[in-house]
């Protein structure tokens, strides 16, 4: 008889169930591939890859780029596969039997998987109505809690809120425990936290290149924290765990990020005229969004989803999950793309069905 560890079978799993959709506007990826320059790029310096020998100096060269251009050093710097697994990572650092870990609702669906995985206990903190955050009643949970780390998605998936830096500085004075933003979705919001590390050595900011930088396939991130927490969460990784193909890619990518400065504006300016657009449908509420997609929600989810996979179009729907009932979160695809879904949307609300 199989004996697994306790606790196993009751962890909740990601769904990741996929088809092969028209319009794929359903796990806030880019739309678009690498650049064609960046491609150029990338090509040439992966027929130089010596295969037959083990990642080093590649992760070294990232973490020094990235550590220069944000003032920091490469000790500051830690390379995981997305910045899903660094949170994970954190999670495990911080977590254990008696510790807390504090983070808002409805957020990340990863994070109570993470907490679960870290033996942690959570507390969570309702956003409003409108899913904006309480910073005092955050502030408050985290030290009633004696929370071991908090945690923020700035900003906020799926509700595609954002908190300005002036707020999330007044978190990090408030609090003394472990406090980690992760900004999965900075590039279309505005200024990163991690100017604020200086000032605060319990801050750790956690990025990708998954979204931005649609390097989603890649599976690459970064935290940028105190050189202890980095030497202590390095402690919880397998050696070369980054493999090169991935990691060369990324420098490539990091080097010519101007070269996605027009991707960027396009999807901000896309998400403003989507907003704008399915804002006018009667029956159809949609938040404000610092993101790449729109939150969605309508009495009608259920079948609105169903008549958009009918129509080859796929979205998220949250189903019943706490705070997010009758929701559907839509990326932003390309101009062409956005139109299909915003005259399919439209199509099924206007029809009273």
């Amino acid at each position: 008889m199989l004996h697994f560890r306790d606790g196993l079978r009751d962890m909740p799993s990601y769904d990741l169930t996929e088809r092969d959709w028209k319009i794929k506007v359903n796990a806030n990826e880019s739309p678009f591939n690498l650049p064609p320059l960046v491609e150029e790029r990338v090509m040439a310096r992966l027929s130089g890859v010596a295969f037959h020998r083990y990642p080093t100096e590649e992760g070294e060269a990232l973490r020094e780029a990235i550590g220069r251009n944000c003032g920091l050093n490469r000790e500051n710097v830690w390379l995981g596969n997305g910045s899903s697994e660094i949170i994970e990572k954190l999670f495990y650092a911080f977590g254990g039997a008696g510790h807390t870990i504090v983070y808002p609702e409805p957020s990340f669906s990863m994070y109570k998987i993470y907490l679960r995985a870290a033996g942690a206990e959570g507390v969570s903190v309702e956003l409003f109505e409108d899913y904006r955050l309480d910073v005092k009643s955050f502030i408050r949970k985290v030290n009633d809690s004696r929370a071991a780390l908090a945690v923020l998605c700035n900003p906020n998936n799926p509700t595609g809120g954002y908190l300005s830096l002036s707020e999330v500085e007044e978190i990090a004075r408030g609090v003394s425990c472990a406090f980690l933003i992760d900004e999965a979705y900075i590039e279309f919001a505005g200024p990163s936290a991690s100017q604020l590390l200086s000032r605060y050595p319990h801050l750790m900011v956690a990025r990708t290149f998954s979204k931005a930088y649609g390097l989603a396939a890649c599976r690459v991130g970064y935290l940028l924290a105190e050189k202890e927490v980095v030497d202590m969460v390095q402690k919880t990784y397998m050696p070369y765990h980054l493999n090169v193909l991935s990691t060369v890619t990324a420098d490539i990518v990091f080097q010519m990020h101007q070269e996605y400065e027009p991707r960027l504006h396009m999807v901000m300016a896309e998400r403003q005229r989507m907003f704008d657009r399915l804002s006018e449908i009667e029956g159809l509420t949609v938040f404000p969004s610092a993101t790449n997609f729109l939150l969605l929600r309508t009495e009608k989810a259920a079948s609105l989803e169903a008549a958009l996979a009918a129509a080859g179009i796929g979205v998220r729907s949250f189903g019943g999950a706490a705070r997010l009932k009758n929701c559907l979160r839509v990326s932003l695809g390309t101009r062409e793309e956005n139109d299909t879904v915003w005259q399919a949307i439209q199509a099924f609300m206007t029809r009273g069905e």
